[in-house]
């Protein structure tokens, strides 16, 4: 029996990447999995396949997770076809290219860079949280994990809008996690290092990578099932007792 049987799980912005990866990692455990993207249906509908062969249940939703209304449609939709959700994962972010000598230096910056990523990880978090809140207290439990990095803590390279906006969604969670505990949800964060590949990623100059690698104790980069297995640490009752928790998911590069 799948560690996950019966569970219902919604991860934002999962037709590829990390997301992807969450996405499948929860269905090889039997989860029912809710794939929600914002564009490439095909790709989405490749998870969907894929979560089925390895024995879970899952669909595909598109949802612009920083529209609340969709966010809204969104929920109803799983309430309806499935009466309850355990686990969200909020790992959709606005589009954004790692790419050390195209980034934005601080004296370029509008605050309409800001703003953008900030949409991207704290609003769609925030409009998820506050629709699936009321049925995780009817049902007194649940586990919420938002996907973050491990810039936030190591600002290696100052992507400045896109770590601010992560660091944001950081304080965020450990507040929600405060207010929440007392009706039995969890609310913790997952910070990745670079992960490669994916399509943030792959615009990442090989110079960066050896020298994330040269000071990564592990010797290497994240691949994106790397992050699958501490999201559903996380999400299990194996960690019943964390709350308001980040685990770095880097290598040791930050510890």
């Amino acid at each position: 029996m799948g560690k996950f049987q019966g569970k219902v799980v919604l991860v934002t912005g999962a037709s590829r990447g990390i997301g992807a990866s969450i996405a499948r990692a929860f269905a090889a455990e039997e989860a029912s999995v809710v794939v929600n993207y914002l564009q490439n249906k095909e790709a989405a509908e490749q998870v969907v396949a894929s979560c089925l062969k390895l024995g879970g249940d899952a669909w595909a939703i598109q949802a612009d997770v920083t529209s609340e209304s969709a966010v809204q449609e969104l929920i109803e939709r799983v309430l309806l076809e499935m009466g309850k959700i355990d686990i969200v994962v909020n790992n959709a972010f606005t589009p954004y290219a790692f790419n050390p000598d195209e980034r934005k230096l601080a004296w370029e910056l509008k605050w309409e860079d800001y703003q953008n990523q900030i949409d991207g990880a704290l609003r769609s978090a925030h409009y998820m949280c506050q629709t699936v809140l009321p049925f995780m207290k009817k049902q007194s439990q649940g586990s919420i994990i938002n996907v973050i990095s491990n810039l936030v803590e190591r600002p290696i390279v100052p992507y400045h809008e896109y770590n601010t906006a992560k660091a944001a969604l950081q304080g965020y969670s450990r507040n929600l996690a405060a207010e929440l505990g007392p009706f039995g949800i969890r609310v913790n964060c997952i910070a990745p290092g670079l992960v490669y590949p994916t399509s943030a990623s792959k615009h990442t100059k090989e110079e960066v990578k050896e020298m994330i690698i040269a000071q990564t104790p592990l010797r290497r980069i994240a691949l994106p099932e790397d992050v699958a297995g501490p999201v559903l640490f996380l999400a299990s009752d194996w960690s019943k007792f964390m709350t308001g928790q980040t685990l770095f998911v880097d290598g040791g590069f930050v510890m």
